[in-house]
């Protein structure tokens, strides 16, 4: 079997790295993939936006399954056009995915089907006045988020009224999401601990995973700007068994019925972006594939072969399957460049992922890294995701930070708090 994996970061490599392990794969190809993915996979320089290159790609190539990683084309419907040319592709269709690529769609759906959720409104960009006035009868903090895909940085926890105006200026008045901030949403600031369940669709059954925990702020004890994640852990304590039934119940499967009663079907893997707040939980976001860097943790727990539950999704048979998880904890965490989420350089020579790796039970997925002049060097603000099993939380945690001990590239920087949460419990 012949697989095509679309993507460059990460969750790809995770993704490459887990279908490597089935029996039933011949070849896989990453487009455009990274240097890490290239010792699994043959790397192709295909962009993910362009679509028809990688559709000629697959026909050309014969690939039996495309496994889309990242947003982008999903959202710009690669799934319509593969499936439209009888090719077997793993992904929600473009109108599925607009509960990621749509805020505005995401909280009409919610609400339309009584989806735990905070309160809302929605404004387009001829409606900043009506904006400003809102946020000055709900006071701060509060959320102001993009409609549109913002490459992660689309949404603003304003703990001011003047920094919560500030960005309704900047998204609707400055465009500084381009089209993506034609409209904002702006919601109530729900507090509470956040959590992450990756779940399986085939458009009707839905298997959650095991459930993880990220770390979106840069550094340690949850302080400064938003990144896309500094790493995670898998299972999350805060997400007890009685909040996992009340996820399922409340959230998931009114979600993918939903879905299927308005006619946009959802099949890939549907993340849910959850925050326990007194009133139990609630959706912070949707995102329409898996998430990075929970995919690096869960992946690593996954014992079923990972293409028996692909074909299981795009064949509507996943009713048909046992999803089984090791039992062992997984953490990863992820090594970034200096000053990153602000400005960073690349170039900077990587070493010691041989040695981290020899520890056993430990995976260092390249996130942005590139060859130059043959040697591994960075090449994007997060460059690696550090990942390790342990018989234990505690002893997964201490092998992922022995193991990023032993990797060195200048100006190096990670946060030293990965999971203290699951320990504060």
């Amino acid at each position: 079997m012949k697989i095509l994996v679309v993507g460059s970061g990460g969750r790809e490599h995770a993704i490459v790295w887990a279908l490597k392990k089935s029996p039933k794969v011949d070849k896989i190809y990453c487009a455009p993939g990274n240097p890490g993915i290239g010792e699994l996979a043959e790397c192709v320089n295909i962009k993910v936006d362009n679509l028809q290159g990688l559709l000629d790609f697959a026909k050309k190539e014969q690939i039996d399954i495309t496994v889309v990683g990242p947003e982008i084309p999903l959202s710009l419907g690669i799934v319509n056009l593969f499936e439209g040319e009888g090719l077997k592709i793993f992904g929600p269709s473009r109108e599925a995915a607009l509960l990621e690529a749509s805020k505005s769609f995401a909280k009409e759906f919610m609400r339309k089907f009584s989806i735990p959720t905070a309160k809302y409104e929605m404004f387009y960009d001829s409606q900043k006045a009506e904006a400003i006035k809102y946020i000055m009868s709900q006071g701060a903090p509060i959320v102001i988020k993009a409609d549109g895909l913002a490459a992660g940085k689309g949404v603003i926890v304003a703990k001011t009224v003047q920094e919560a105006v500030s960005a309704v200026e900047d998204i609707l008045g400055s465009k500084i999401f381009g089209s993506a901030g034609g409209k904002v949403v702006i919601e109530e600031f729900l507090d509470g601990e956040e959590a992450t369940l990756l779940c399986f669709v085939d458009g009707i059954t839905s298997i959650p995973m095991v459930s993880s925990q990220d770390h979106k702020r840069v550094f340690d004890n949850d302080e400064g700007p938003n990144t896309g994640g500094m790493g995670a852990y898998s299972p999350a304590p805060v997400l007890k068994k009685d909040i996992e039934n009340a996820i399922i119940n409340k959230i998931l499967y009114p979600t993918v019925l939903g879905m299927h009663s308005i006619g946009k079907p959802y099949k890939g893997v549907l993340y849910l972006g959850i925050i326990m707040t007194k009133d139990g939980p609630k959706v912070i976001e949707y995102n329409a594939r898996f998430g990075d860097p929970e995919t690096q943790v869960v992946l690593t727990r996954l014992k079923t072969d990972l293409v028996d539950i692909i074909l299981a999704v795009i064949e509507r048979k996943l009713d048909q399957i046992e999803v089984e998880w090791e039992s062992k904890p997984a953490v990863c965490i992820v090594m970034a460049s200096g000053g990153y989420p602000g400005k960073y350089e690349n170039g900077k020579e990587i070493t010691g992922i041989k040695e981290a790796e020899k520890l056993g039970e430990v995976v260092v997925f390249h996130a942005g890294t590139d060859i130059n002049n043959n040697k591994l060097v960075t090449n994007g603000g997060r460059v690696l995701g550090v990942t390790a099993l342990g018989n234990d939380l505690r002893q997964a945690v201490d092998k992922a930070y022995k193991a990023v001990s032993l990797i060195n590239f200048e100006k190096a920087h990670y946060r030293n708090d990965i999971a203290k949460k699951a320990f504060n419990r």
